[in-house]
């Protein structure tokens, strides 16, 4: 039995002893109700807690590439489920550790358990992600004036370019460098806060609906630079275009630095305000266009890099080649090919490279809608009619959702053809599908399972 020292008061340490196998053991259980089996065995296998000092877990893991992806997609949810058993957990640190070094010795040990802090990794201050920085941003071609753009603004926040304006198709890096404004901006004392039109429009509705528009008002006034992601979200809503109109004239005329990113130019967004769309070309509107062969080359090597995996330039060349969509699809092949890799224990021929690329690139393009509903129907198990009509079923909502959401990502159908196509429906709902299920991808591997199986399902 655990013996734990009584706390004197919250500004104390408390030292406890801690059985960190037993501790791993109950959190895998936890963490195996809670994903699919599948995603349990491939990323949890071999996995088990090294020490636990000052409120740190060390979690050894079996490859760079494990550890890579755990801390991309896991970890938020590794480390509520640890707290639930051990309160006192703060963070958690990675080390690769050979299968031979597996028999360690577990019994308890000491440690120093800090009291329960914030959720670790994105800040809830601030909702900055600190992967999201100008050091890990790749600069090419493509994107080098928005580099320039986002630099300057870091180092004259409110003076130079204000507001900056950043547009591109999703998986070009925008939210990379909008964030790394705010990181940047942040680091030199700055009070800065990212937040994505969708979730600024809520909290928006909420506080009218609570009776609290004044807090609402407040809160974001308080701050030196604001990050507001996707604005396109925006169209057609008119009272969240008038908050924000008034919003953006308090922080302006006070030189707070104010930072936009949308899918498209802000002349064309459609629904939108023409006094706001005025605002945001008072300051720099600049693009991200798709990588060039150059860039997406130039992408993969460091990419690579920072997973400690080796491309042959023959494998590099032909991905560049092959993949000329954003960069979330060069990223989601490499981690095909470095899954491969890590599983055979060697570095992977052009040859091999081919066939996984074939296996995971997107769907044609010529598909009707008609079979991307009927194989996402067979693929929920539901009816391809039910799609089509006026039903709020659970179990039919969100296929519709990610039908509407790969027919705009994947054949890039616009959102009104969308609409009619689906029953007659609103391009604003369109719009919305699209974004939820966009926003929902970020933080669930499960549903991101769900897309891939559904585009292998499309070819």
């Amino acid at each position: 039995m655990n013996q734990v020292s009584p706390s004197i008061s919250n500004n104390f340490m408390q030292t406890e002893q801690v059985d960190i196998k037993k501790l791993w053991d109950d959190t895998l259980v936890n963490i195996e109700l809670a994903i699919t089996p599948a995603n349990f065995k491939t990323w949890f296998r071999d996995t088990r807690i090294v020490s636990l000092e000052d409120g740190t877990i060390v979690l050894g893991v079996p490859s760079v590439f494990v550890r890579d992806w755990l801390k991309d997609k896991f970890q938020p949810m590794i480390l509520r489920v640890l707290r639930e058993n051990a309160p006192f957990v703060r963070n958690i640190d990675y080390s690769v550790v050979a299968r031979s070094e597996k028999k360690q010795d577990t019994r308890a040990q000491n440690i120093n358990a800090a009291l329960p802090l914030e959720e670790y990794y994105i800040n809830k201050s601030d909702n900055l992600n600190p992967r999201y920085s100008f050091d890990t941003f790749i600069i090419g071609p493509f994107n080098a004036l928005a580099h320039a753009a986002a630099k300057t603004v870091s180092e004259r926040p409110g003076i130079t370019y204000n507001p900056l304006f950043i547009y591109g198709k999703t998986g070009h890096g925008k939210t990379h460098l909008i964030q790394a404004v705010g990181n940047q901006l942040k680091k030199s004392g700055k009070k800065v806060f990212y937040v994505t039109a969708e979730r600024f429009t809520v909290d928006y509705f909420n506080s009218l609906q609570s009776g609290t528009a004044n807090s609402f008002k407040d809160k974001y006034r308080q701050y030196d630079v604001l990050v507001m992601d996707d604005v396109q979200f925006l169209n057609s809503k008119e009272k969240t275009q008038e908050e924000l109109f008034h919003l953006f004239n308090t922080l302006h005329d006070n030189n707070k630095q104010i930072v936009f990113s949308s899918d498209i130019h802000p002349a064309l967004l459609s629904g939108m305000e023409e006094r706001l769309q005025s605002r945001f070309a008072a300051g720099m509107i600049v693009d991200i266009p798709a990588p060039d062969l150059e860039s997406r080359a130039a992408i993969l090597k460091a990419k690579a890099a920072q997973n400690s995996i080796t491309l042959a330039d023959d494998v590099i060349e032909y991905l560049a080649e092959s993949i000329n969509g954003n960069i979330r699809e060069l990223e989601g092949a490499l981690n095909s090919i470095m899954c491969q890799s890590q599983l055979l224990g060697r570095i992977l021929s052009v040859d091999e490279v081919r066939l996984i690329i074939k296996n995971s690139t997107r769907p044609r393009r010529n598909m009707a809608v008609d079979d991307v509903v009927e194989k996402v129907a067979q693929f929920f198990k539901i009816e391809p009619a039910s799609i089509y009509e006026k039903t709020r079923r659970k179990e039919v909502v969100k296929p519709r959702q990610l039908i509407m959401y790969i027919l705009r990502e994947d054949f890039a159908v616009s959102y009104p053809t969308i609409g009619q196509k689906m029953g007659g429906r609103d391009h604003t709902t369109v719009i919305h599908s699209c974004e939820k299920i966009k926003n929902e991808l970020k933080h669930s591997p499960e549903l991101e399972e769900e897309v891939s199986q559904i585009r292998m399902l499309l070819k």
